[in-house]
């Protein structure tokens, strides 16, 4: 089954309109709660009146954080990783300071939708407003401290090193430098957030559209002072997830507790404005960076330094700057290097792990400084990139930097050349080079090209587990502690554990999202799933295939060695006839004595997958874009994605992941930013004012996979969730960098909107 592309196992259910999401549940009883929001930056709380509120029709209850001593304890704060952050405190409710526009005061239970939002309207509160820093270069600069007891408002600074890079860039012959800045995103999720909990007997069951039910369960335990075995956290269908969705949100507090206030159900379901104000944001960073080259195009060092806008709490510590830090070396030799990444708070919604993590940026500023470079040395882009790119002989090629995970990084086997020459004939770049050429002096309408390339660490650990069970009806079940947001777990697992077991795919039912059915999970999010879930799942069907060998040797009076599973039946080799049903040999399994030496009756088994450390998978992609020198308009003509993830398990689903991936790379590159003003006023509220990619703005986006296996498991898969994504906006810069044709221009700044190219190019320049 792997490396066939069946369709997937959910499309039916969910095209025919009989998904089940988060807002599609219902219980007898349930009452529905909304959020009071702060329209202040930066304020102190100074009073908070719901007494107009708590007496309108059907209204239940409405609640302060001084009615909630139970949740004082505030959010979980987690700082992991080697670079230690100064401490901070998020409540659940603020009480005393808000430090963001949407940040909970307060909340209203009702029994319909419509009394909700007319109870929201009456709560009243009073703010005195605090100096709002609106972005890193206030953060820097004003007295102003976030939180108490801080020196200054960096939360923490992560750093990596190779070599001596400022000795070695005093030794280039040629440097280029620039400042460049991403632009903040949000992950528009085609279903924005969603809790519903409820009380039964001495339980709590929480839905979540979350995409680590187990962190949350724990979470809702250790907040409420729960024991950890009282609750039930289950997802249903879920409309994308994209990162921010596996962090965990005072709502995912506040909907558990009230529904144990009130003893009965309690639902919230994110309007699309509150998930642009306040589901978390990713990529906001700015860049001052250097890179050195010899005459000949050999990349001599580069320096690093930049400022990652991380709203008011940062929640996620080091991942990202760090995973910036690693990234940015990306496929090329970089003998020295330094960078260093400040994680500063602003009055801004917390940051989190949009897909790609820190990644999309360090490329950005790679792909950006080797355009740059190729235009001072006089080469090709294609061929600066080449001559600099790590040889396949050179793997597994060791960059000198340590993972997130503690490990020094080690790239896995790969052809980085091998996949940038597919892109570039999958663009038709010498032809598209032609044409570029052949347009007249003057024209209106130019032709750019732009390449973007990438190596990605992806499938952090710890672990992942699975239980493999074969039922007397033959059908094989696998649970899971990873859920799915889209991404197709249910089809790509189901086909490894057919493959193993030699079953029909049909007969493979995947299990995921309850605690109650899997011990522990570890989140779906980092392109972790197939990396770390697969290998879980290939080795204990491994073990359910020996379990049934040996039952099926006792009943058809061979070795086990002598078995053969295929189609759903255990047989002798070489002689098909003699031969038995897998679900009978299930039944036979819990029946008699046959694996009494096992210990355990049943054709069952459960197993945990533990990397060692990630996989490093890798890509290119390019564009071909038409810039209007009159309007400034950007037409994207052609798309090209190469990306290599070490064995696809299901080619089709691959490809549409990287597809999916690309259309937001090429968002950002085009159209997307969160904006807000100088006061901390969030001004792209709504779809009007936050643009995405309509399917007009789209090529087709072809797609090449190579596969390099990996090392790291032994289904030699790689990740692919995030890797689409990574590439796009430096793609898109570069391209319209090169349709300018302006040896003085530098497009430090994503996206390349009309505005902001007309007004590149006519700002004076030496």
């Amino acid at each position: 089954m792997i490396g066939s592309s069946p369709r997937r196992k959910e499309d039916r259910r969910l095209l025919t309109g009989a998904g089940r999401f988060l807002d599609d549940l219902h219980r007898e009883g349930l009452v529905h709660l909304g959020v009071v929001r702060s329209p202040q930056a930066h304020a102190r709380l100074v009073k908070i009146a719901t007494s107009d509120a708590a007496v309108m029709p059907g209204v239940l209850a409405t609640w302060t954080a001084a009615d909630f001593p139970e949740l004082s304890r505030g959010m979980p704060v987690v700082y992991g990783g080697a670079h230690k952050g100064r401490p901070f405190a998020q409540p659940v409710l603020a009480h005393d300071v808000v430090r963001y526009v949407g940040e909970p005061v307060a909340v209203v239970v009702a029994d319909s939708p419509a009394h909700l939002a007319d109870a929201l309207e009456a709560v009243r509160a009073d703010y005195d407003p605090l100096p709002a820093i609106p972005d890193v270069d206030a953060a820097m600069t004003t007295a102003t401290r976030l939180h108490a007891g801080w020196a200054d408002n960096v939360a923490l600074v992560a750093r990596g090193a190779i070599g001596d890079a400022e000795r070695a860039l005093a030794g280039a012959e040629v440097i280029v430098e620039g400042r460049f800045k991403h632009p903040r995103l949000s992950a528009i999720t085609i279903e924005p957030r969603g809790v519903l909990a409820y009380p039964d007997g001495e339980s709590l069951v929480v839905w979540s559209s979350t995409q680590n039910p187990y962190s949350l369960r724990d979470t809702i335990a250790a907040g409420l002072a729960l024991p950890v075995e009282s609750v039930r956290v289950m997802v249903p269908d879920v409309g994308g997830g994209f990162g921010p969705k596996g962090l965990i949100y005072p709502e995912e507090l506040l909907v558990p507790a009230a529904a144990l206030r009130l003893g009965r159900p309690v639902k919230w379901v994110e309007a699309r404005r509150e998930h642009l104000m306040t589901a978390g944001h990713d990529r906001e960073q700015v860049h001052e960076a250097r890179i050195g080259f010899g005459r000949d195009g050999t990349i001599v060092a580069i320096d690093d330094r930049f400022r990652a806008d991380v709203g008011a709490y940062p929640v996620q510590g080091d991942s990202l700057t760090l995973n910036t830090v690693n990234h940015l070396p990306g496929p090329y030799r970089v003998p020295h290097y330094r960078s260093s990444g400040d994680s500063i708070v602003t009055n801004k919604t917390q940051n989190a792990a949009y897909r790609g993590a820190g990644r999309p940026e360090a490329v950005f500023v790679m792909e950006r400084l080797m355009d740059l470079g190729a235009r001072r040395l006089g080469i090709d882009p294609a061929e600066l990139r080449r001559r600099n790119m790590i040889r396949p002989e050179e793997m597994p090629y060791r960059p000198g930097l340590t993972y997130k995970d503690g490990v020094p990084i080690a790239y896995d086997p790969g052809d980085f050349p091998e996949a940038f020459d597919r892109a570039l004939a999958l663009l038709r770049y010498d032809e598209w080079r032609g044409r570029q050429r052949a347009q007249e002096a003057g024209a209106v309408r130019r032709l750019g090209i732009g390449l973007a390339c990438y190596a990605q660490g992806s499938g952090l650990g710890p672990y992942e587990g699975a239980t493999v069970r074969v039922d007397p009806s033959g059908k094989v079940y696998v649970f899971i502690g990873v859920t799915a947001q889209g991404q197709g777990h249910a089809t790509t697992l189901a086909q490894i554990a057919a493959g193993e077991l030699g079953v029909p795919f049909d007969d493979v039912i995947v299990v995921a999202g309850d605690t109650a059915l899997f011990p522990f999970g570890n989140g779906t999010g980092g392109s972790r799933v197939t990396a770390n879930a697969g290998p879980a799942v290939a080795r204990t069907a491994r073990e359910v295939r020996r379990r049934a060998a040996r039952v099926a040797a006792d009943l058809l009076e061979c070795a086990p060695e002598d078995v053969r599973l295929e189609g759903g039946r255990a047989h002798v080799a070489g002689v098909p006839s003699r031969s038995v049903t897998l679900g009978r040999l299930a039944h036979v399994a819990l029946k008699s004595k046959t694996l009494k030496p096992t210990g355990e009756p049943g054709l069952n088994a459960c197993t945990y997958f533990y990397p060692d450390t990630v996989t490093w998978t890798f890509g290119t992609q390019a564009a071909v874009v038409e810039v209007d020198v009159e309007t400034y308009q950007v037409r994207l003509l052609r798309y090209a994605i190469v990306h290599d993830p070490g064995r696809a398990i299901n080619p089709m689903i691959v490809e549409g992941q990287m597809q999916g991936g690309a259309v937001q790379g090429i968002g950002a590159g085009l159209f997307e930013a969160v904006i807000y003003d100088s006061g901390g006023q969030l001004l792209t509220g709504s779809l009007m004012d936050y643009a995405i990619p309509r399917a007009d703005d789209l090529p087709d986006l072809p797609v090449v996979l190579t596969e390099h296996p990996s090392v790291i498991n032994d289904l030699g898969v790689k990740g692919v969730g995030e890797s689409g994504a990574i590439p796009g906006a430096a793609a898109i810069a570069n391209a319209v960098e090169d349709a300018l044709a302006d040896p003085a221009l530098t497009l430090g700044e994503a996206p390349v909107v009309p505005a902001r190219l007309f007004a590149a190019t006519r700002t004076p320049r030496p």
